[in-house]
């Protein structure tokens, strides 16, 4: 990588998402963000990339093992360690720590935000951070003035400043899906994980901590205000919350319960009730629900709902009013395939499938899986002595239960050995 030619200079903001490619021109990965070693004295120091390659692992590539760098392209030697990226205590992440990261001019001219960081080549062959792109904040009549400066010209590079805002970084994650932003989350540090979690609205967060492990989830959700966690709570799917609160310390569980709203709070105390590898404590109580004399057109509209995860969709439950679970009786399902293939004015009561076995909620996972393998469904609903529905149990939450526990943050090869082991006996 040793040149002659002047510095070349890549801002890593427009660097993330770039394509990376082996010598050959076969694309393995794209860059998710770049390390840097931030020392008390000179330039931080970049040593390598984060590149999200197949099945959203991300791997750590030297930059001496990169052979080009720009905006369009990376290219390298082709040699990839395939190990999961795990930052070390020594590293910063650009995009996720320093973008958004306030500095103060050595003027003594005020403050400013960091919104880019250009890397540039020297000649012995090492990337070093040498501008800033910064636009001024405080107040003034500069303020909101954007430009480029020497990384030398600011302090507050080094330090990780409790203030540090969540902007940037957030805009790198709004077309993502929450199973994504939960990987992205998991690399940051502790404080940077929250000031992030705490800037998605309610509903993102919650779709977020339901892919997230157990020790993330409780972590952030120890770190919100009570309020704040408890409105979080109300608009999880009420399973996820239950499992999520049944992980916390009591006195903070029996806080949050109080402050969420009534109904969803009752739904979870329910559900509390359960162990958790039984139908009851997989299920969730807010499947589609329908009685006999509503459309197809109705079904359909439900099944259309963004909060309602596509096995659920699949299966609509007609009962008896109540509709709220407990419900009166359950008649029986109707397929989404089926719903399909007749006219939207068609009434469920006319097309129900009477013979899906429904499950009790002391039922074990084994009799759940055995159920939905057997007739390849991706729900069955749970009922109780009187065969009023309580709930459903989808076949997602199945497969959460029967992963490992730490399968989401386990590379795919330790997922694949745990489960083969499980297979097997």
């Amino acid at each position: 990588m040793r040149s002659s030619a002047p510095p070349s200079r890549v801002y890593v903001a427009r660097l993330a998402g770039t394509p990376v490619f082996d010598p050959l021109g076969d694309q393995v990965g794209r860059v998710h963000d770049v390390v840097v070693l931030v020392r008390a004295k000179g330039s931080p120091r970049a040593v390598g990339l984060v590149v999200e390659v197949s099945g959203k692992r991300r791997v750590f590539v030297p930059l001496t093992r990169v052979t080009s760098v720009d905006a369009g392209a990376v290219i390298t030697t082709g040699l990839v360690n395939i190990r999961r990226f795990s930052r070390r205590a020594t590293e910063t992440l650009v995009v996720a720590e320093l973008l958004d990261r306030p500095v103060t001019f050595r003027d003594g001219s005020g403050t400013a935000v960091i919104e880019d960081v250009a890397m540039e080549q020297q000649r012995n062959g090492d990337w070093l951070v040498t501008k800033l792109f910064v636009r001024r904040s405080g107040r003034g009549l500069r303020r909101g003035e954007a430009f480029v400066v020497d990384v030398e010209e600011v302090t507050g590079v080094a330090t990780s400043p409790a203030q540090q805002g969540a902007t940037a970084l957030l805009a790198t994650l709004e077309d993502l899906k929450p199973a994504d932003i939960a990987d992205v989350l998991r690399d940051l540090p502790d404080a940077r994980r929250l000031e992030v979690a705490a800037e998605l609205d309610d509903e993102r967060l919650a779709d977020v901590l339901e892919e997230l492990g157990e020790e993330d989830r409780v972590s952030i959700v120890s770190g919100l205000d009570l309020e704040r966690a408890a409105d979080v709570l109300d608009v999880m799917q009420p399973d996820d919350a239950a499992d999520l609160v049944s992980e916390l310390p009591t006195e903070t569980a029996s806080e949050l319960l109080e402050r969420m709203e009534p109904d969803e709070a009752e739904d979870v105390r329910r559900l509390l009730a359960y162990d958790e590898h039984t139908a009851g404590g997989l299920m969730t109580t807010e499947p589609i629900i329908l009685p006999p004399e509503a459309t197809i057109a109705a079904a359909l509209a439900h099944a259309r709902r963004r909060d309602v995860t596509p096995a659920l969709a699949a299966m609509v439950f007609v009962v008896r009013p109540p509709l709220e679970t407990p419900t009166g009786k359950l008649l029986g399902v109707v397929h989404l395939q089926e719903a399909l293939r007749e006219p939207p004015h068609q009434l469920l009561g006319s097309i129900l499938d009477k013979d899906v076995d429904a499950l009790a909620p002391e039922d074990g996972i084994g009799k759940v899986t055995r159920l939905l393998a057997t007739y390849n469904l991706t729900a069955l609903p749970v009922v109780d002595a009187g065969r009023r529905l309580v709930g459903a149990v989808s076949v997602d939450d199945v497969l959460d239960h029967l992963l490992p526990d730490d399968w989401r943050d386990a590379d795919e090869d330790v997922t694949d050995e745990a489960m083969t082991r499980s297979a097997h006996g």
